[in-house]
Order: structure tokens, then sequence, then C-alpha cells
């Protein structure tokens, strides 16, 4: 009797394990785009996204785990396995959607050009010629830019990090730089560095590159997770949570989106 019983704890504790390791939700990201992820003095991670990512594990039951990686490694990185869904401010598109599969969308942020003020640039072809734009590699900046803007004598040059682009910029190597607005604003406009630096223009439009809204990156085989997430993110929009992080990040930015 006593092995029965030793054997059915032991099938609990396993059965225990087993249930706790399928709620561990891995997130992919590149820490290096604040206010949607980066990592403060203490080296740990913050964010938009971050909290955004929390807020929805706890509305999920998951437990949150971070793994980092370059912006445009993040879709070979899931497909690979290294992480379980991307959450790294990455825009729904036509093009990612035939390699991954996403969530409904979460939120929406627009795409603005950052130049110095009185340079005398505007966000199209015309207004950027003979004129030198740094994006993110990977991104939808960059999708954008080198389609719209590159075969019309702009030259676009890609980076790895944003930071390298605002390095860059302030260098003088750059004359602009094409980001979603609120990572322009937080990142770089908001800074000393950024005096003299401001939005130009309207925002960029192109709903077939740009996307319907920025939501989790997932395998196309993940039917079941997407299921969990797609309830937990519905219950972070319908709460205020969504809304209570955006204030905070995003002032005067409305981000609310639609469902695909």
């Amino acid at each position: 009797m006593k092995k029965r019983s030793l054997l059915w704890l032991a099938l609990g504790l396993f059965a225990a394990t087993q249930a706790t390791a399928q709620q561990t939700l891995r997130y992919g990201v590149e820490s290096q785009y604040p206010p949607f992820e980066s990592r403060n003095a203490q080296g740990e991670l913050e964010g938009f996204d971050i909290e955004l990512g929390n807020a929805i594990c706890q509305a999920g039951n998951f437990a949150c785990s971070w793994v980092e990686s370059s912006f445009d490694a993040l879709i070979p990185g899931l497909t690979a396995k290294k992480f379980d869904a991307i959450n790294s401010a990455m825009n729904i598109t036509e093009a990612r959607m035939k390699s991954i599969a996403f969530t409904q969308p979460i939120y929406r942020i627009p795409s603005m050009l950052v130049g110095k003020a009185d340079a005398g640039l505007q966000p199209n072809a015309a207004g950027l010629k003979g004129k030198n734009i740094g994006v993110l590699q990977g991104s939808i900046q960059e999708t954008y830019a080198k389609q719209h803007w590159e075969p019309h004598g702009v030259t676009v040059t890609s980076y790895q990090d944003q930071n390298q682009v605002y390095n860059d910029m302030l260098a003088g190597r750059l004359d602009g730089t094409l980001v979603m607005s609120a990572a322009g604003q937080s990142g770089f406009l908001n800074k000393l560095q950024g005096k003299g630096y401001a939005f130009i223009g309207k925002a960029v439009e192109d709903d077939k590159i740009l996307g319907s809204g920025i939501g989790f990156g997932l395998r196309k085989d993940d039917s079941q997770l997407k299921s969990e997430l797609d309830a937990a993110i519905v219950k972070v929009q319908q709460d205020g949570t969504l809304q209570k992080l955006a204030a905070k990040y995003f002032p005067g930015i409305d981000v609310s989106v639609s469902k695909l």
C-alpha cells in the first residue's frame, strides 16, 4: 500500500511539473528599441512591450521568460523554436504572414520621418532625393523606404539596432530615419541629443507594407497558443490595462486597432 501511495505521489508530482512547463511562455525580444523594450541601468528589461507581455502572461496564466535577439533574427529564431512568441513591436504584414502566424492585433503606432527641423526634408521620394535615410534592419520601415524611396534616388541604410541609426544621424552620416513615432519620440527626440531634430511631415501610409497593427508572432502550427493568447489579449484590452500602458509610454497617441 505504501508503494502504491508513493507511486501516485510521484505521478502527481510529474503531472504538476508537466502542467507548469506547459504554462511557460518564452518571448523573443529585441531589447534596444525604447520605449518598447530596452535594458535599464540595473540591466533589467523594461518598456511598453515588457509590461504588456507580463500583463498578457498574467491574464493567460503563463509564466513569462525572455530571449533576446536582433530584430532581423526574430522570425528565424521563432521558426527554430528558440522561443514561443515574438513580442517586439512587430507589425502584422502580408509579407511576414507568409512565414509565420500572428495573434490578433494588440496596438498600432504610426511610422514617421525624423530629421533636422530646418533641413527642408519631406517624407516622400522627391523630398528625400539625394539623402541618406537610416532604418532598422528587418523592419517594415526598411521595407517601406526601400520600396517607395530607394528607387527614386534616396539612399536607404539598414542597421541592426535603432540606437546605431541615431548615432550616425548625429555624426552627419545620415540625414534622417524612418521609425515608429513612439520610438523616435522616446528614444531620441525627448533626449538632449535630439535637440534641433523633429518629426518631419505626416505619418507615411501603405497598409500592405506597414500592416494592420502590432501583434505577437507565432509559428503557424501553434493554433492552441494563438487561441490562448488572443483570449488574454482581449482581457488586457477590455480591462483597461492596454490603455493605461499606452498613456504611460505613448501619451497623446491613439493605439487602438481592430481585429483581423
